[in-house]
């Protein structure tokens, strides 16, 4: 059970959300924050660093701050969302996916990304119906059938136990 466990877990870090709250499918920042960012007062963009480099502390407290300077800012309320998610905050979560839904519609990115949060709650009937939800609306979309093969390696491996 372990070994499953571990598996699974090891193929959720390396899987992810549709984006790092800016809207691309696959990240090519660097390893570190960029120097010129870090010396900008663009909090959002700090956070989409810092989430893309993992440091999910750092993240939400920028993505914390872009929101409350601007309450309409989607892009930073989903990243602020992933934040929490990372974290294992899931209730912060969802107020965050609730506000981005609010100010940005329900898009493919909230939707595939809400199913993530799902998967990493260990929800999986909630993670299949948002990432079936998301491959409606773009059926090719190589993130969201990853996410779900995700799903199906994590409900293969741990036996007895549901997502």
């Amino acid at each position: 059970m372990r070994v499953g466990l571990a598996v699974f877990w090891i193929g959720i870090a390396m899987g992810g959300c549709q984006s790092t709250a800016g809207g691309d499918v696959a990240s090519t920042e660097t390893s570190s924050v960029d120097s010129a960012l870090t010396a900008s007062n663009d909090p959002g963009g700090l956070g989409r660093a810092h989430l893309a480099n993992s440091d999910y502390a750092m993240a939400e407290r920028q993505f914390r701050d872009a929101v409350e300077k601007n309450s309409e800012d989607t892009v930073s309320w989903m990243g602020l969302a992933a934040a929490y998610d990372n974290l294992g905050r899931f209730d912060l979560a969802d107020r965050a996916y609730e506000q981005a839904a609010r100010t940005g519609g329900e898009t493919l990115e909230l939707i595939n990304n809400l199913g993530y949060s799902y998967l990493l709650r260990g929800n999986g009937a909630a993670a299949q119906i948002q990432f079936t939800k998301a491959l409606t609306l773009d059926p090719k979309n190589l993130v969201i059938a990853n996410n779900i093969r995700l799903l199906k390696l994590g409900q293969r491996n741990v036996r007895g136990t549901p997502l």
